[in-house]
């Protein structure tokens, strides 16, 4: 019993260490707005609870927001790729400036979420940031692999949730994907250090995607 109190003890005081932090920042009305949709999507029985969760959530949508905006211009256009010497494109700008924002920012969003929320209820709120890229992607790995084992899927699965990760500091779809395009190269050369050549599975799986539109038609 005494181990019990006192891990909930311990719970509240970081529960209030965080929701401390949080109030002393300001969040964005549609930042608000999105967060208290997805923790909807949560089922959250305790309304405190789904209360201190939308206000993880907001904050850290806040701050992305923030840090987006304020530093849009701090890759000049004209600003070139060291490794190649093409110009960057506006995108790349943007992710690079959107990638130097402080670890701190997405780790007090995770720090939030895992004193009030499971494990499998953290990956969901992720998998909401990241409109199921997850999922979305290893379903289309399957069928473009057909060959895959439980060691190809372990690990696949593994840099997809990377990549989940990573991609929750950026603000917007163009920039989740192209995160997620960086894991994305690192699964398909697996594919092909491993002696199955990427390009010949993924021609082969539009073959038959474009086999089964026309059979319908």
């Amino acid at each position: 019993m005494m181990r019990i109190n006192m891990k909930r003890i311990l719970l509240t005081l970081l529960t209030a260490a965080i929701m401390l932090s949080l109030q002393a920042q300001t969040t964005d009305e549609a930042c608000w707005t999105k967060a208290t949709g997805w923790v909807e999507k949560l089922q959250l029985t305790d309304k405190g609870k789904a209360e201190r969760v939308t206000q993880v959530i907001a904050t850290h949508l806040t701050a992305i927001t923030n840090w987006h905006n304020e530093h849009a211009d701090m890759i000049p256009d004209g600003a070139i790729n060291p490794l190649t010497g093409k110009k960057l494109s506006a995108l790349d700008r943007q992710v690079i400036a959107d990638s130097s924002q402080p670890s701190s920012i997405r780790q007090a969003l995770l720090d939030g979420l895992n004193v009030e929320l499971t494990s499998r209820q953290v990956e969901q709120v992720l998998d909401l940031y990241t409109v199921g890229k997850v999922a979305f992607t290893m379903k289309a790995y399957k069928e473009i692999v057909p060959d895959m084992t439980a060691e190809d899927e372990a690990f696949l699965m593994q840099n997809l949730k990377e990549a989940r990760l990573m991609a929750v500091d950026y603000k917007n779809m163009k920039e989740i994907s192209a995160i997620f395009e960086i894991f994305k190269t690192k699964n398909e050369q697996y594919f092909t250090n491993s002696g199955r050549d990427w390009r010949t599975m993924y021609s082969a799986y539009v073959k038959q995607l474009k086999a089964r539109k026309a059979s319908k038609k």
